[in-house]
């Protein structure tokens, strides 16, 4: 394998070039099927049934009934499930979340963990048969609620260190011309896709094939062939089309279930969760509790910054939303302090959810750099130019490329910052009051190792195969145009193939790590076939392919800080009366990279910034205190953007280039969020001169805050 760069830049035409989707005509005609509706002969279908405990354990299950209704085929328990092989750690460096790997004892640590699986010959009679299955259990104490100061919370490291320290806190702290200690909140969040989880399995040729909605084809098949004790060659899993995924979409108890179900029965089974139990089985955003202290000259710049979050986990998996970590990039300061803490409660597993760690960590410093400037008398833009660090504020590498500045500076021309009245609570249209805030935003931008195959076909076209998975973001049709630049054709001749664990490993789409991963493997084979077919022209009918692996090309490059960055601003208009929020307007300026396709890529950007829009004034689902299960776990009840919600967004981009890279990208599908909640929240400050450090920023609260004295108004923790 050869790691040469890509042709010189007079033949790269195709990428930067605004392009509709190539599956776009499949999609809006509906030809283009997701997972659970492909067609298997002698289909069967299974239903999940889940606990209405919130903990103990189960006594028995009396399958006889449902056993003898119409169509049902089987029941699967703990009684008689296989066993499966759980003592290992998976492709994201953790063990599989207990919740995934059904069946295996009769605990319930959680309302809503999976107790059984009726399978019947229609989903109608799987269904009425689980909600037919009596079930017995014995009940135990639990605990449910997260709160500041609870005991039990410990440091916990996830994907990144616990804690990190420099430097004596306290004494610069104590020696600040301003200081600012302030607690900040974020509710629990939930994916809510479009398209839910379905998995469908069998087995064909002593082969086990899954097809699946999931965001690595290559990561579920390696799941399912070690807790099943499978050669991972004789395991395939599909996922061409995804509508969808945002984090959850990895192992989960119906990819599991189904091929249970499959092994037991030899026949194909498909499994769907409903909407209700993805609430409790496909992973949410914990709620956080994030304490920021600032010390600061008089002139604004930090002196110190502690930030320390807790989030809760599960009693049974650990999961860090590391929203501690987003300090360690943004802000440097003489004393130093960040730390992510969990506590363990008896509740579904958190997992990944767009921007983990960022988007609530975000809304905690980024509230906190507005509160700080307002204290100082300095303008948020300015105040956060005067702390930009000129390398890692933890880590001391440099950056490959940071162009945060340039964001915040274009940002506030384009939004017409510089005239803004800096006083809260002044200015009016009619009975609504305006406001107008900014917030600062960075996310990671790395790449894991991938391979790719390219064909020069007979017939002049070009083959790409890789697992890549396309959850929405245009990635198939950004592989096409970095295709075509790399082989120097037109992207009409370049055919990619994703979603299919039978083209070898490659990253996940998740991090804004997939389509950087994935360009570099497939540029990397690109380049090389390219040299190949310039020594000789004779193709035989089958092809000439080449492989790439970026194993070795990765593990060569010098440790840098490698982000995207970005500058949000956002103007509100608040009715006080009434308690409504509008966004009128918003802008985001970002800095990721070369961007392969404008198109996809602001249609990512401003997917993220509606997001945060969303965070900021509707998203919560809550948990009953007594029992940890949620109300109203439905689309009804968990209140999103609608387009009633969503104002005039514009997003749009700066220079920017990693140097490594070899096609220069970083990711844009994680960085439309961060800091677009801060904005909001920061636009209702100045609106009404009334600080909510609690999202979302509800009407009751809003009214709440309307109605307290005018002297303890402007401090309120709405």
């Amino acid at each position: 394998m050869t790691t040469t760069t890509p042709g010189p830049p007079a033949l790269r035409t195709a990428v930067g070039t605004a392009r509709t989707r190539v599956e776009g005509r499949e999609k809006v005609t509906g030809t283009a099927r997701y997972a659970g509706e492909i067609p298997f002969a002698d289909l069967a279908h299974g239903w999940l049934v889940l606990s209405p405990i919130t903990r103990g354990r189960i006594r028995d299950i009396d399958t006889a009934p449902v056993l003898a209704m119409p169509g049902v085929l089987t029941v699967l328990h703990h009684g008689n499930a296989p066993r499966l092989y759980t003592d290992y750690v998976g492709m994201l460096g953790t063990p599989p979340d207990p919740a995934a790997v059904v069946f295996q004892h009769d605990k319930v640590p959680f309302a809503g963990w999976p107790v059984a699986l009726v399978v019947a010959e229609t989903p109608e009679e799987a269904r009425e048969a689980a909600e037919t299955l009596a079930v017995t259990y014995d009940r135990e104490p639990h605990s449910t609620v997260l709160t500041a100061d609870d005991p039990d919370a410990y440091p916990a490291a996830g994907f990144m260190p616990a804690a990190t320290e420099k430097g004596d806190l306290q004494g610069r702290l104590a020696s600040s011309a301003v200081v600012l200690d302030e607690e900040y909140t974020t509710p629990e969040e939930q994916h809510s896709m479009m398209e839910p989880h379905a998995a469908t399995a069998r087995w064909e040729g002593g082969r086990l094939e899954v097809v699946d909605s999931n965001q690595g084809a290559g990561w579920v098949q390696s799941e399912l062939a070690t807790l099943f004790s499978l050669d991972a060659s004789s395991v395939r899993v599909r996922s061409e089309h995804i509508g969808g995924g945002f984090g959850s979409k990895g192992l989960r108890a119906h990819q599991v279930s189904a091929v249970m179900a499959a092994t037991a029965l030899r026949r194909p089974v498909r499994v769907v969760l409903t909407r209700r139990q993805t609430f409790s089985l496909a992973g949410y955003r914990s709620p956080t509790t994030q304490r920021v202290r600032l010390g600061a000259d008089a002139d604004g710049r930090l002196r110190a910054l502690d930030h320390r979050s807790l989030n809760q986990t599960s009693t049974v998996y650990e999961f860090v939303e590391p929203s501690a970590g987003v300090a360690r990039v943004l802000y440097d300061a003489d004393a130093h302090r960040t730390a992510n803490h969990v506590v363990r409660l008896d509740v579904p597993s958190p997992t990944w959810m767009r921007a983990p760690g960022e988007a609530p960590g975000s809304f905690a410093i980024e509230s906190a750099l507005d509160e700080l400037a307002e204290r100082a008398g300095i303008d948020p833009v300015e105040l956060r130019l005067r702390n930009e660090p000129e390398t890692g504020p933890v880590s001391g590498l440099p950056f490959s490329s940071n162009n945060l500045a340039a964001c915040l500076r274009e940002g506030a021309r384009r939004f017409g910052w510089a005239n803004r009245d800096p006083r809260p609570g002044i200015r009016y249209d009619g009975h609504w009051l305006l406001g107008t805030g900014m917030a600062a935003a960075s996310f990671g931008a790395g790449a894991m190792p991938s391979t790719a195959l390219v064909t020069a076909e007979a017939s002049g076209s070009y083959t790409v195969r890789i697992a890549a998975a396309d959850i929405g973001t245009g990635a198939r049709t950004a592989l096409t145009l970095i295709a075509a630049d790399a082989l120097e054709t037109t992207p009409e001749r370049v055919h990619v193939r994703i979603g299919d664990s039978d083209f070898g490993p490659a990253m996940i789409a998740g991090g804004s790590m997939g389509t950087r991963s994935w360009a570099w493997a497939v540029t990397a084979a690109a380049t090389e076939l390219r040299e190949r077919l310039a020594v000789t022209q004779d193709i035989p009918p089958e092809g000439i392919t080449v492989r790439s692996d970026t194993t070795e090309a990765l593990g060569a490059l010098a440790q840098k800080e490698r982000h995207s960055f970005g500058a949000q601003f956002a103007e509100v208009a608040v009715d006080t009366s009434s308690g409504e929020i509008r966004v009128r307007r918003m802008l985001g300026i970002f800095a990721a990279g070369r961007i392969v396709n404008p198109l996809t890529a602001r249609n990512q950007l401003v997917g993220g910034m509606t997001w945060g829009i969303s965070m900021a004034l509707h998203e919560e689902a809550v948990r009953d205190r007594n029992t940890g299960r949620h109300y109203s776990p439905d689309l009804a009840g968990y209140h999103v953007a609608t387009h009633a919600d969503v104002p005039d967004i514009e997003a749009d981009w700066v220079d920017d280039h990693d140097p490594d890279d070899p096609i220069g990208i970083k990711g844009v599908g994680e960085i439309g969020i961060v800091g677009a909640a801060a904005a909001v929240a920061n636009a209702v400050w100045h609106a009404t001169g009334v600080r909510h450090r609690n999202l979302p920023i509800r009407p009751d609260r809003v009214l709440a805050a309307a109605a307290l004295p005018p002297s303890d108004s402007g401090a309120a923790d709405a």
